[in-house]
């Protein structure tokens, strides 16, 4: 009766581990961007030229998919050298102890919504985040590949996470906005 339960149990986790699919980020087609109010008056825009993402599903809507991203913080681009190599000092990222901003979580969908639920981490600080995300749908490219797409968008507050340096303008506004937009244009490939 053992070998059955065990041989049972056996062909449940390989049926289980069957029905997940894995997902790459295709780079070329994302963007994972930023901004930040500047003055009290305007917005910053940036973004991270080296990101990674993994992404695990067992349902084709992504429902419960787990995903893995991380970005690599000396690749910060504002369009502003003297700006971004500021960005990577210990003022603000410290990209030479701190070299990723990591995530790790799931895709969670309540009716048509989905969120982006999990463990943002930046400067070494961890904090459990939730993020809107719009799935745009899958669909096959002319070169025989499936592709989903997702926009998704979130805040945080850089204090929260040691992005401390700060200044205040004469008439006492911030110089550097605390809340952090974070928009993120993705564009997923199945894998194998």
């Amino acid at each position: 009766m053992k070998k059955v339960s065990l041989l049972s149990a056996l062909v449940l986790v390989a049926g289980m581990s069957f029905g997940q699919t894995k997902w790459g980020i295709d780079a070329a087609h994302s963007n994972i961007g930023f901004t930040v109010s500047h003055m009290v008056i305007s917005e910053t825009e940036g973004n991270f030229k080296e990101f990674d993402a993994t992404v695990t599903s067992s349902k084709e809507d992504f429902d419960g998919a787990e995903v893995v991203f991380t970005a690599k913080v000396a690749s910060i681009d504002t369009d502003n050298e003297k700006r971004d190599e500021h960005l990577k000092g210990e003022d603000f990222f410290n990209a030479e102890k701190y070299p990723e901003i990591k995530f790790d979580g799931k895709i969670k969908k309540s009716g048509s919504k989905y969120q982006l639920v999990g463990d943002f981490t930046m400067r070494g600080v961890t904090k459990k985040v939730t993020f809107d995300v719009k799935y745009n749908g899958t669909v096959k490219d002319p070169w025989g590949n499936i592709k989903s797409g997702f926009k998704i968008n979130g805040t945080v507050n850089r204090q929260e996470y040691g992005l401390k340096w700060g200044a205040l303008t004469e008439a006492g506004g911030a110089v550097v906005g605390d809340e952090v937009n974070i928009i993120c244009n993705v564009e997923l490939q199945k894998k194998g």
